[in-house]
């Protein structure tokens, strides 16, 4: 059996990819269905997180065994049809083919590029991390193109089926050669006619996809209003915050997922001096509801972990005390309705009236009631890395 197609059958490099890519993409979409409709709770979380990873690498299989195949199929003459006459019915079958091929690279590559905006929800299963380059985590970038992803998959679900009844209409209706030559290198008689397919299927092909793009773009949120920035800090104390990050850190599934709080104040009283072996105090009011979690903050912000619409806010309240390597905030955290001895370690550096501060802990989400159905570190890990960085002014 030849490796490259000829004038009257299709080779063996041809007959791999397509039946390859097919089995890609014909398991990668029930396993994305059925992770869809599993609810998110803790019966179910850790085998929604597992479809989704394979579902995900193996769209990343077919973008690029896809890739393979369009730039084999440019290589490779198209054996003539067993029909040229169908003119109009030739102009189909191609639209479709040109339809197959643009969803094989739209279709993972909207969703793989969803992925890499947010933080990690069900990691891809390869060695070779989860971003993109050029690709910054942006929720915005997350809607545009999940819901690109949504409309695309859509259009290879029609080109499939459409693929499909033609292949089933040629073998069982026509009784040609049409399937036999992808499923087993049937060899069919060439006939002198082979007319150009042109370029009418292509623009039909992009205009389909033209279309879901516009669709896509009617399916978006408006964007929010832009809100007027307000000083991270209360009246009380004698430094004011200008600016600043809180975030943590915990894996799921085993790779770390990133987030943050948007909305927090802090009231600082510091003084260089120390006075009963303290600096000072702090107390950081969180707003939990301004909880960002990537792909999954509607989840975190839910009964099972931080439960944001009974407990709106979370406080520490520390005394600064000096340490070997710079300050430690020593004090209690309330978070989830439950108060725990938390220690944050930090390192300051004043210059005239301007200090900057950075610090970090670990948490143990268990110690606050957060998850306390996902008993293991299979789905949700225990530690939780917290990150905090401002820069303050002398009030």
């Amino acid at each position: 059996m030849p490796a490259q197609n000829t004038a009257t059958s299709f080779g063996s490099v041809t007959r791999t990819l397509h039946w390859l890519t097919a089995l890609l993409i014909l398991t990668a979409i029930p396993l994305g269905l059925i992770a869809n409709q599993l609810p998110a709770d803790a019966a179910s979380m850790a085998t929604k997180v597992q479809l989704f990873s394979i579902h995900k690498t193996l769209g990343l299989a077919a973008f690029l065994i896809g890739l393979a195949r369009i730039l084999w199929a440019l290589t490779q003459r198209h054996p003539a049809p067993l029909h040229p006459d169908r003119r109009a019915e030739l102009r189909l079958a191609a639209a479709i083919h040109w339809l197959l091929y643009i969803s094989l690279v739209a279709v993972p590559l909207t969703g793989w590029i969803h992925h890499a905006a947010l933080a990690g929800f069900a990691p891809i299963l390869w060695p070779f991390g989860q971003d993109l380059p050029f690709v910054a985590k942006s929720e915005t970038t997350a809607a545009i193109f999940g819901a690109a992803h949504w409309v695309f998959t859509k259009l290879l679900a029609a080109s499939i089926l459409l693929h499909i009844a033609g292949a089933l209409k040629h073998h069982f209706i026509d009784k040609d050669a049409t399937l036999r030559r992808m499923l087993a290198g049937a060899s069919a008689p060439a006939t002198p006619k082979h007319p150009a397919r042109g370029k009418a299927p292509l623009a039909a092909a992009l205009l389909a996809y033209l279309a879901g793009a516009g669709l896509t773009y009617a399916m978006l949120p408006p964007a929010p209003e832009t809100a007027t920035a307000e000083p991270a800090a209360t009246t009380r104390g004698n430094w004011s915050v200008t600016e600043g990050t809180l975030g943590f850190s915990i894996k799921q599934m085993g790779a770390a997922v990133e987030g943050s709080f948007a909305s927090w104040t802090a009231a600082i009283t510091f003084n260089e001096s120390a006075s009963n072996g303290k600096h000072g105090q702090v107390t950081v009011t969180i707003d939990t509801t301004s909880l960002s979690l990537g792909s999954v903050t509607d989840q975190a912000k839910g009964p099972e972990f931080f439960d944001t619409a009974a407990h709106k806010t979370a406080t520490f309240t520390a005394d600064i005390l000096p340490s070997p390597t710079g300050y430690t905030a020593e004090g209690n955290l309330t978070l989830h309705g439950i108060s725990h001895p938390v220690a944050l370690p930090f390192t300051l550096q004043i210059t005239g009236d301007t200090a900057t501060m950075t610090g970090t802990t670990s948490l143990d989400r268990r110690d606050f009631g957060i998850g306390a159905g996902y008993a293991d570190e299979e789905t949700v890990g225990f530690t939780a890395t917290i990150t905090v960085a401002l820069t303050a002014k002398r009030s």
